[in-house]
């Protein structure tokens, strides 16, 4: 039996929250990207949910991206709707759409590529914009930008933070934590030691009861950095690239890594700028 896609995304909700159950995974965020992925995609397309799921073929994935990107949408948000679709038909779902008695074809995905472009650092005038901006910062937006801009945190991982997220060891204070979106693949563990500085503040304002973060607050750090130039809906993550990028520039690769949970190649490409060093100039025949 071939299902319309609405059921199979009906299907797909129940099943997410079954497995999330067993495995932690897929999270309702994912879920509910995929979802709303799916219809975009489909919308785009001019397919509707009553249709059967085969209707989402290479073609009519094709005619969506061309829609997207006739909006004005970039290349790499075209690509990120499709991608949604795509946890829909994932490898773990197939059980579960089996157990309802349907026969769905493996999802052809086009050839096309989209990739974020290499990271650029910011000018010197961008960066003293936001060292005076961020010395302005009082309560949760401190809190939540510190968090971005000397720990490398993302969004969702400031959100998800408790207690058990800060440890002593030895007389100092560490964060400690394994970031969400890389537990599964790389599954790194940050252990980065926090200046005394930072955590007098935040003991100062109460610790995390005292701080009320939440994506409101994250919402108020885009627009403030999309006033000094940052572009994109999600300017904040700017902070966790300058603290990425300073961090290889002055303490190399393999530190950078331990502190952002990602590998050196996603480092050199997406969060620092090799290109750019910001050594002063050296000859090699005097450091032989």
């Amino acid at each position: 039996m071939i299902p319309a896609i609405g059921q199979v995304l009906q299907c797909y909700r129940a099943a997410a929250q079954t497995e999330r159950m067993k495995t932690g995974r897929p999270s309702a965020g994912t879920v509910a990207n995929a979802l709303r992925g799916a219809a975009s995609v489909c919308r785009a397309a001019g397919i509707d949910i009553s249709a059967p799921v085969t209707e989402i073929s290479r073609r009519r994935i094709d005619a969506a991206l061309s829609a997207f990107m006739q909006r004005g949408l970039a290349r790499i948000s075209a690509w990120s709707y499709v991608c949604q679709l795509r946890a829909v038909f994932a490898k773990w779902c197939r059980p579960y759409y089996e157990d309802a008695g349907w026969d769905i074809p493996p999802l052809e995905i086009p050839s096309f590529r989209a990739r974020a472009p290499r990271y650029a650092r910011p000018s010197p005038d961008t960066l003293r914009r936001v060292k005076a901006w961020y010395a302005r910062l009082e309560g949760e937006h401190w809190f939540a930008a510190t968090m971005m801009l000397e720990f490398a945190m993302r969004n969702g991982d400031v959100l998800r933070l408790d207690d058990s997220n800060f440890a002593e060891k030895d007389g100092r204070r560490y964060l400690d934590y394994v970031p969400h979106k890389t537990e599964l693949s790389s599954g790194r563990r940050v252990f980065w030691p926090i200046h005394e500085s930072i955590w007098n503040r935040f003991v100062d304002y109460g610790g995390l009861p005292g701080l009320d973060v939440t994506s409101e607050t994250f919402s108020d750090l885009n627009r403030d950095l999309r006033a000094i130039g940052f572009c994109g809906s999600k300017a904040s993550y700017e902070l966790r690239k300058i603290c990425i990028d300073h961090v290889y520039q002055k303490y190399g690769a393999e530190i950078a890594v331990s502190l952002s949970g990602d590998d050196i190649r996603t480092i050199t490409r997406y969060y620092a700028d090799p290109a750019q060093p910001n050594i002063g100039a050296v000859r090699i025949i005097d450091l032989l």
